[in-house]
Order: structure tokens, then C-alpha cells, then sequence
């Protein structure tokens, strides 16, 4: 039973909400089903050796762009 984001296509909200099965999620605020599934900023940590022996730690969720969950984002140039 995952989690998973959507974004409302009839009145615009943004949204998680429980799935159960094969049921279909609706809306919270008008009850449409016209939604759109969104891709979830992933909280994994990388650790790995940089130049000089340093500690670099990446995620996901810690992208530049506020309006994306990529850490390498082809429309805004991130990455």
C-alpha cells in the first residue's frame, strides 16, 4: 500500500494520498479522478569519496530547483 503524490487536473491540487489495491484515489478537495501521478523526491543518501579524500553526500530530495525532485533536471539545467 504505497504512498503516492498527485496533482488534481481539474482544480490544480497538489496531494498524497494512501493507495489500497487497484483502487482509484480522488481528489480531497473537489473529488475528481482526473489526476496526475508525480514523480516523489526520493530521501536516499549516497555517500561517496570525493577529490581529496572528502566526504560528499547526495540526495535527491536536495535538488536546486524548487520545482522538481531531479537532481539533474534537463528543463532547468540542474546538474
Amino acid at each position: 500500500m504505497p504512498i503516492y503524490e498527485y496533482k488534481c487536473n481539474t482544480c490544480g491540487e497538489n496531494f498524497e494520498t494512501l493507495v489500497m489495491g487497484g483502487s482509484t484515489p480522488e481528489c480531497p478537495s473537489c473529488d475528481s479522478q482526473d489526476l496526475s501521478r508525480l514523480m516523489s523526491a526520493c530521501g536516499f543518501i549516497s555517500k561517496s569519496s570525493g577529490p581529496g579524500g572528502e566526504t560528499q553526500v547526495k540526495s535527491s530530495a536536495s535538488s536546486a530547483c524548487g520545482s522538481c525532485s531531479s537532481s539533474s533536471c534537463s528543463s532547468c539545467g540542474v546538474g
